[in-house]
């Protein structure tokens, strides 16, 4: 019979082996169960001449030319990836919905004496998990929000709350993007689907009862969402406002961006974006900056003419004073930990 799970807790603590993900790459590549490794009984392209069968020709058809392919792709694993799992291995299987791909891979691992079972409703009832946390139900954390103008080391202030024994969602690092213009790393971000599975994660594993620490972001970092009952917490949070000399944070930035700021193409591209918002004049002078070598020139002007501006403007609409401000001396390691 299927198993089911109550909530993520329940289904991260499963007490299986392994969890095996039977669904095309393409299916497990934008999101999975944590942990999960793919093994999957129909490729991307396969299941797409599946489909195509199945409604041009016919269900039996479909079914029929499905089944020759799932049981040929599950016996190479059975003698690759499976190969070395000894008698008491006890796997979990889902795909999709918890249909015909997991029911075949898991009957198939039975009949050889292993211990499989399937997740009942398969990939969607881990995603309606996901959903109930992070768009239904208004998250029960006390969420506290680390603000600060660009280049006050919130990131890493933030780190250093985690590793005094705080609770931190870094939603940066969740989301692979430093959350600016220039904030997109070499690494593609997640999908969307993806980044909430990673947050839903990270969120099952702290107490509510306790503070915890979340940088001051937009609803949307790169390309990634923040869902909405993490946002509605965030937009009544208390804040704590870093302040830092200009210096200090031209500094800090110069360190953090330099792979951005020393790629002259990437640099001017990302940069021409902010014409119609800044004007010609002032981005001219900017790839002027740049052009001559002169980063912290073109890091000071970034900041004073376009980061410092938005930053007041956004917290300006919110209508939210912060109910302490730290003013640091520097931004050097002792002095963030302190």
């Amino acid at each position: 019979m299927p198993l089911t799970f109550p909530d993520i807790p329940a289904l991260l603590a499963h007490g299986h082996d392994d969890v095996i993900d039977v669904r095309s790459p393409a299916e497990f590549a934008e999101d999975h169960i944590p942990g999960a490794m793919n093994l999957p009984v129909l490729d991307n392209e396969e299941r797409a001449r599946v489909g195509t069968i199945y409604k041009q020709e016919s269900a039996f058809q479909g079914r029929k030319t499905g089944a020759a392919l799932v049981f040929a792709n599950a016996a190479r694993h059975i003698g690759g990836p499976l190969a070395g799992r000894e008698g008491g291995w006890r796997p979990l299987v889902y795909c999709w919905r918890g249909g015909q791909r997991s029911g075949s891979f898991a009957w198939m691992l039975s009949e050889i004496g292993w211990r499989a079972e399937t997740l009942k409703g398969g990939y969607q009832s881990w995603r309606r998990m996901v959903n109930a946390m992070l768009h239904d139900t208004p998250l029960p954390h006390r969420v506290i929000l680390l603000d600060g103008n660009t280049g006050t080391a919130k990131t890493d202030i933030l780190h250093r709350i985690q590793n005094q024994g705080g609770q931190i969602i870094d939603l940066e690092g969740l989301a692979r993007h430093r959350g600016s213009l220039l904030g997109g790393g070499s690494a593609p971000q997640p999908s969307q689907k993806g980044f909430e599975t990673q947050l839903a994660v990270a969120l099952a594993k702290l107490d509510p009862a306790k503070p915890t620490w979340v940088e001051a972001e937009s609803n949307r970092i790169g390309t990634i969402l923040v869902p909405p009952s993490l946002w509605n917490a965030m937009k009544v949070a208390p804040r704590v406002e870093i302040d830092a000399p200009m210096n200090a944070r031209v500094g800090y930035l110069c360190d953090t961006y330099s792979d951005v700021l020393e790629d002259g193409p990437r640099l001017r591209a990302l940069l021409d974006h902010l014409r119609p918002l800044r004007g010609h004049e002032v981005v001219d002078a900017w790839h002027q900056h740049s052009t001559e070598g002169d980063l912290p020139a073109l890091t000071q002007a970034l900041v004073s003419q376009h980061y410092d501006p938005a930053y007041t403007r956004a917290r300006r609409l919110a209508g939210h004073d912060p109910i302490e401000t730290l003013n640091l001396d520097g931004l050097d390691p002792a002095c963030l930990d302190r």
